[in-house]
């Protein structure tokens, strides 16, 4: 199998492409799509063999953390514990280029969680292609970043996509814009809550300090 290029508009999704990956991504295909991050790997939360393809292409094990991507916080409660002080913290940080760490919920399958603190990366992306394809989709994707095992740094370029990895995805979406970064990892389940790692995201936007940037 090879990945079908999908060339959309970065600002303007074009209907037609975003159903097509609905489709695929229902139909159990792994998707690459760019955001205002990085490209990233999503997949639908209930697909327990995409889940293990990605584990398998990411060369990583249970412990590593997923994203959930979802349209805004409207629906966090279903999936994650969140208190008041965690709740405006997300507030200020949303949408944008920032993952925050919160404990999952049972609506989760705990195969997605990490398997001794129970917690999921939460991100509302700030970006169009994204947004249109998890309002098509109907539910929140989760969601990696496309780095193969072994690779020092993550793929942002469609084309080395398709070539690295357009056997084992269904399709890569194409927008002309090369998405550079990644984002900025905030714990949420530490308090004073603990930036993970230093991306795109300023944490100021949220009135924290870079001092606590250790992993």
């Amino acid at each position: 199998m090879t990945a079908k290029r999908i060339p959309l508009h970065p600002r303007n999704p074009q209907p037609r492409g975003i159903a097509q990956l609905a489709q695929i991504l229902a139909n159990g295909g792994i998707v690459a799509i760019p955001t205002d991050a990085s490209y990233s790997l999503v997949w639908p939360v209930g697909d327990a063999n995409a889940l293990v393809q990605v584990r398998r292409l990411r060369g990583v094990d249970d412990n590593h953390l997923f994203t959930l991507f979802c349209p805004d916080l409207s629906i966090l409660g279903q999936y994650a514990r969140v208190d008041n002080q965690q709740y405006r913290l997300l507030k200020l940080g949303t949408p944008g280029p920032f993952t925050f760490i919160l404990e999952g919920s049972h609506e989760l399958p705990r195969r997605v969680l990490h398997p001794k603190r129970r917690t999921i990366g939460l991100r509302v992306p700030d970006h169009p292609v994204v947004q249109a394809l998890l309002a098509a989709h109907g539910a929140p994707l989760l969601a990696t970043t496309v780095q193969p095992a072994g690779a020092e740094e993550p793929l942002s370029d469609p084309d080395a996509i398709l070539d690295q990895l357009g056997h084992v995805l269904a399709a890569v979406v194409d927008t002309e814009e090369i998405p550079q970064g990644a984002t900025t990892i905030i714990d949420l389940t530490e308090r004073p809550p603990v930036i993970r790692r230093l991306g795109l995201g300023d944490p100021a936007r949220l009135g924290l300090e870079v001092v606590e940037s250790e992993t």
